[in-house]
């Protein structure tokens, strides 16, 4: 047996010296773990591609999330090779390929890890990738194995000759498949393209495999999962019927329908595994109901209207049929600079779902209505009997009456200081008694039509483009004290541009221009003969941010003819409003935006002396809509006017 195994004194000192010549060769055991990097990204020359690339690399999306060791950066860099070798493939660079390297080292260098472990703590790593795209590959032969309808073919948008990019090539394979589900092949398939390349010439052979299976027609219609609401609702509502053929768009629809009725909070269609005995398929709705009663609270504050909050409560399906019951409680004019006194808002509704017409519904509504402001205080009750009907995706009418009754207190024509007295002010406005109480009872024919292509399912979503339009026309017949016939109408036009369309490298929906324009004319009375509440008024969150509510136009007068401040009214509304939005990160996005125009006593718009505004706010996104704080300037402040004007609210202005 070796001595060395078997005497210590004579084991330790050649043990030492072994120890010593491998801490000569190998690094300290204090390498950093982690190991910081940072990366440069070497252009491919394709923005599209490095934009798709960055995303998907790994140590990228990982860097400050994942800290990894030495060695650990080592593998991960190694992955991202093929996985950024898919991305060039994906856009037709079959011959492409990805270099990276660390701290000019390649990654199969032996000397890499001695190099990464003798970093000093905290210093950062140098990663280096660079994409090299190689020549473009394009579509050789399109071969299909199967058979179905020619036509089809023709409209997949894949010719020879076209890039390689694999995006192009799935996107035909799935609009022939739904293609051919349109067309009443219910069960049909079409597999994954299979590719085969000819490097040589740069060419990528595609082939696809599709199994048509019959066509068919649609069977028996089964409803599963409908607890409170009837069946005879869904039965009436369905867009597709047995014996039709089957078109799996016009199924799509028809759950689509179905689901925006409110009742439900999820519809799902399930088909028959194959053909019944007369070649139908059957379809199955099943649906998940919703929770019949919601409970909500609401708050919103303005420096010149104060704050305002309330509670609703609505239960979705009264009677089985979506019929909604709902109820609204609002207290207004909680302070504020242009309210005198507190008021309330409350609404009770009934709506009936298909009033005598598919997509038509009938509202009938009681609402009482207090509100004290500088212009007039007024205390009312409206019933109202609407019928609404959906006339497209983008248009809508509405028609109906509202009975309204309402006592309403305003100054006089004049408005004298009190004998021997300065008149009081508050917040820089004259408080006038009202002098003249009038009761009106009135009768109004409202009629509207829209237009919006903006796509939202709330209106307290942001839009981002598109068009809004709105017209009205409310003929009023006034049956009370000293009451004559009018009309009044009222126009208003927003359209939404998403500045991704001038500039590619901006993402969709993050920077908005929003444009709004509106205009209102009353007829067939002077503007002291309409009731104050009916007459327009400019200044607020809703037309002239940076004034007062109601404060822009003609105004009360002293017996000596200089203005007290206090709104009159007018029978001509113009109004303008532009606003830049840019969302920032996930959650948060800021505006500006100027709104400008004007009220006139006179039968001719923009006739009134004009206003404008200026801001800026800041939005926080949330998932029911962006929540707003603005805070606007006047550019012509008078003695009456703020300072400044703050508007706190949820959803967009306009």
């Amino acid at each position: 047996m070796s001595p060395l195994l078997t005497s210590p004194s004579r084991c330790f000192p050649v043990l030492f010296a072994l120890a010593v010549c491998l801490a000569a060769r190998l690094p300290l055991a204090s390498a950093a773990d982690p190991q910081p990097y940072k990366i440069d990204w070497v252009s491919s020359g394709r923005k599209p591609v490095d934009d798709l690339l960055k995303p998907t690399s790994q140590l990228q999306q990982l860097r400050t999330t994942a800290p990894v060791s030495p060695f650990g950066l080592i593998a991960r860099a190694r992955g991202d090779v093929p996985r950024l070798e898919t991305v060039l493939k994906s856009f037709g660079y079959y011959d492409g390929s990805i270099a990276i390297t660390i701290n000019g080292m390649a990654l199969d260098s032996p000397d890499l890890a001695d190099t990464l472990t003798a970093l000093p703590k905290g210093e950062d790593a140098h990663v280096e990738i660079k994409p090299t795209l190689g020549p473009l590959f394009h579509i050789g032969r399109i071969d299909f194995e199967g058979s179905f309808p020619a036509d089809m073919e023709r409209q997949l948008d894949l010719s020879s000759g076209d890039p390689a990019v694999a995006s192009n090539v799935l996107a035909a394979g799935a609009t022939l498949q739904t293609l051919l589900t349109n067309a009443g092949y219910a069960f049909a398939r079409v597999d994954k393209p299979i590719a085969h390349e000819e490097p040589a010439q740069h060419i990528l052979n595609v082939s696809f495999r599709v199994v048509s299976g019959p066509r068919v027609q649609i069977g028996q219609i089964h409803l599963e999962g409908l607890k409170h609401v009837h069946a005879s609702l869904v039965e009436r509502r369905l867009l597709i019927h047995t014996g039709e053929r089957y078109d799996a768009s016009s199924v799509e629809k028809a759950r689509e329908d179905l689901l925006n009725l409110g009742v439900f909070s999820q519809v799902s269609v399930r088909l028959g595994k194959a053909p019944d005995a007369e070649g139908r398929v059957p379809v199955t709705f099943v649906f998940s109901e919703a929770k019949r009663h919601t409970v909500g609270v609401s708050a919103a504050y303005s420096s010149d209207l104060g704050g305002s909050g309330g509670v609703n409560w609505s239960d979705r399906d009264l009677l089985g049929g979506a019929q909604q019951l709902s109820f609204v409680a609002n207290a207004i004019n909680l302070g504020g600079t242009a309210s005198t006194g507190v008021g309330y808002d409350m609404t009770l509704a009934y709506t009936v779902p298909d009033f005598f017409h598919r997509d038509q519904s009938l509202r009938l509504s009681v609402e009482g209505l207090r509100q004290e402001l500088q212009a007039y205080a007024e205390e009312g009750q409206i019933f109202s009997a609407i019928v609404s009907r959906k006339l497209s995706s983008v248009w809508n009418l509405s028609g109906g009456l509202s009975i309204e009754h309402e006592v309403i207190g305003q100054p006089g024509a004049t408005c004298p200081p009190p004998a021997g007295a300065e008149p009081e002010e508050v917040s820089g406005i004259v408080v006038c008694p009202f002098s003249e109480i009038h009761t009106y009872e009135l009768l109004l024919l409202p009629l509207a039509g829209s237009y919006d292509s903006t796509n939202l399912a709330s209106p307290l979503d942001d839009p981002t483009h598109g068009y809004r339009f709105t017209l009205n026309f409310t003929p009023t017949f006034s049956y009370g004290q000293g009451g004559t016939p009018f009309l009044v109408t009222q126009a208003t036009a927003t359209t939404y541009f998403d500045m991704h369309k001038l500039f590619s490298g901006d993402p969709a929906g993050r920077t908005v221009i929003a444009v709004r324009g509106m205009g209102g004319l009353a007829w067939g009375a002077i503007w002291d003969n309409l009731p104050p509440d009916q007459r327009f008024y400019a200044g607020g969150s809703g037309t002239i941010r940076g004034y007062r509510y109601q404060s822009v136009g003609p105004q009360f007068l002293f017996a000596n003819g200089t203005p007290t401040g206090i709104p009159e009214g007018g029978t001509t509304l113009s109004i303008g409003n532009l606003e830049l939005r840019q969302r920032i990160g996930t959650n948060f996005g800021f505006v500006t935006f100027v709104d400008g125009g004007g009220v006139s006593q006179e039968p001719v718009p923009f006739s009134g002396a004009y206003r404008v505004g200026v801001g800026a706010g800041v939005r926080y996104y949330t998932s029911i809509g962006p929540i707003r704080f603005d805070v606007a300037f006047p550019t012509r402040r008078t003695s009456t006017d703020d300072k400044f004007e703050i508007y706190i609210g949820l959803g967009q202005a306009f």
